[in-house]
C-alpha cells in the first residue's frame, strides 16, 4: 500500500477512528486501527466488538491495499507531525510514515486475524446533527454509570413516525426529550436501547456536519445494532454499536406530576446559590430548599465545621388550601445537572409532596407555561432533623 494525503485530514481522521479503541482490549489485535486504500479514498476503522467507527476520506492512492497498526500511537504520532504532505507506505511487516524530513516505521498487526466489521443497517431516517448532540446531553446526564447495571448506562431511544424520544434514568433521577426528526419511509413504533456513553460521543463527534443519519437493524434478543452516519469536511464518518439486553424501566408516567406546589426562579441565580451552598454539603447529605412565600432559600451543613445558605428570590404557587411541603431535600449534584443543562432563562419545578418526586421544566418567561419537550425528574431526598 503507498498513498499520499494531507496531515490535517489524515490527523483528524485518525484521531477520530482511535477514539473509539478500547483502552484494555481483551485481545490485542483490537488495539489496531485498519486502514484500507482503493481507488482515491482511504477508510480508517476501529472495532471491539460492540461498537465499530469508520470514516473515509480523499487521498492519493498509488498502491491499493491494506494495513493494521496501534491506533493510539499513530493518533499521538500524527497530530504531531508538520504542516506537510504525508506518505504511507506499507508491507507485510511494517508501515513507514513520511512527513517532510520526519520519518516513523511501525511494526504491523496481522490483517487476516481483525474481526470483520458489522454491515451498516439501512437507513432508518435523519435528525440535525445540533438537536441531536443537544437532545442526547440533556438525557444522558440522568443516564447511570455504573457497569453492574447495564441496563441504566443506556438511553432508550424511542421512535414512532416521526416522533423521537430519549430516555435516561440511574433511579434516582430521570429525563426525557421529545422531539421530532425525518423517518425515510413508515417507521413502525419500535426502541432501542443505547449505551448511553457511546450515543453521547458520537453525537459530539458528528457536530461538523449538517445532519446525521440513524440506522436501526432488526432488533432480536441480544442482536439489536443502531448505526449513525455523517458527512462533514471530516469525511464520511459511521459509527455501529449493539444494543443493550434488557428491561428498561417504564419512566413516562413519572413525566406527569401534577403542579400542587410550584417554584419559578432565575436559572442562573438558582444554580449560582446552588452551587455556593453546596460547598458546605457534608458528603451522601441533602441540600435543603426552604419554600417561604417569595423564595426559596437554600442551606447546607457539614457538621458543626460549616453552614451555608442563601436565598434565591422566586414566585411561589399552590393550590387552595395548605402547600403540601414547605421544605424539600436534593442531592446537589443532582440539581446542578439539572439546571445546568437548560437553557432558557427561568426554571419550573413542581412538587406533589414531601419524599415524591419532583418535575424540572423550561420556561422561557416567568409569566409563561413551562416547556414540555424536556422534563427532568429527581427524586427528593429524606431531610435530617
Amino acid at each position: 500500500m503507498k498513498i499520499q494525503l494531507d496531515k490535517d485530514v489524515l490527523a483528524d481522521a485518525v484521531a477520530w477512528a482511535a477514539r473509539s479503541l478500547p483502552m484494555r482490549p481483551s485481545f490485542p489485535i483490537l488495539a489496531g486501527l485498519l486502514i484500507k486504500a482503493e481507488a482515491d479514498v482511504v477508510t480508517l476503522s476501529s472495532f471491539d466488538y460492540e461498537t465499530s467507527a469508520q470514516v473515509t476520506i480523499k487521498a492519493d492512492v498509488e498502491t491499493p491495499g491494506a494495513v493494521l497498526v496501534s491506533g493510539k500511537l499513530l493518533a499521538d504520532i500524527t497530530r504531531s507531525l508538520p504542516p506537510k504532505a504525508v506518505t504511507l507506505t506499507s508491507t507485510e511487516s511494517e508501515m513507514q510514515l513520511v512527513c517532510g524530513s520526519a520519518r516513523f516505521t511501525l511494526q504491523t498487526l496481522p490483517v487476516n486475524e481483525y474481526p470483520e466489521l458489522p454491515t451498516m443497517p439501512k437507513a432508518s431516517g435523519w435528525i440535525g446533527s445540533e438537536e441531536l448532540a443537544k437532545a442526547v446531553g440533556q438525557v444522558v446526564i440522568a443516564a447511570g454509570r455504573d457497569e453492574l447495571l447495564p441496563v441504566f448506562t443506556g438511553v432508550k431511544v424511542e421512535f414512532d413516525g416521526e416522533n423521537l424520544s430519549l430516555l435516561g434514568t440511574d433511579r434516582y433521577r430521570m429525563a426525557l426529550k421529545e422531539m421530532t426528526w425525518k423517518p425515510s419511509s413508515k417507521v413502525a413504533e419500535t426502541s432501542a436501547l443505547v449505551p448511553g456513553k457511546v450515543l453521547s460521543e458520537t453525537a459530539k463527534s458528528m457536530l461538523t456536519s449538517e445532519r446525521i443519519t440513524i440506522s436501526l437493524a432488526e432488533v432480536s434478543a441480544g442482536e439489536g445494532l443502531i448505526g449513525f452516519e455523517a458527512e462533514g469536511p471530516g469525511g464520511v464518518r459511521q459509527i455501529t454499536t449493539r444494543l443493550l439486553d434488557g428491561e428498561f424501566p417504564k419512566l413516562r408516567h413519572l413525566m406527569s406530576i401534577p403542579n400542587d406546589l410550584t417554584v419559578r426562579a432565575n436559572t442562573q441565580d438558582l444554580m449560582a446559590a446552588v452551587r455556593r451552598v453546596a460547598l458546605v454539603a457534608e458528603k451522601n447529605t441533602s441540600l435543603r430548599m426552604r419554600i417561604e412565600a417569595e423564595s426559596v432559600t437554600l442551606e447546607a451543613a457539614r457538621g458543626d465545621q460549616a453552614a451555608a445558605s442563601e436565598a434565591v428570590q422566586a414566585v411561589i404557587d399552590f393550590a387552595a388550601g395548605e402547600p403540601p411541603l414547605s421544605e424539600a431535600g436534593f442531592n446537589p449534584h443532582y440539581l446542578l445537572d439539572a439546571l445546568s443543562i437548560l437553557d432558557t432563562p427561568y426554571v419550573h419545578i413542581a412538587f406533589t409532596g414531601s419524599g415524591k418526586p419532583c418535575l424540572i421544566t423550561a420556561l422561557e418567561d416567568m409569566d409563561g407555561e413551562p416547556l414540555q419537550d424536556y422534563r427532568h425528574v429527581i427524586m427528593l431526598m429524606r431531610l435530617s432533623n
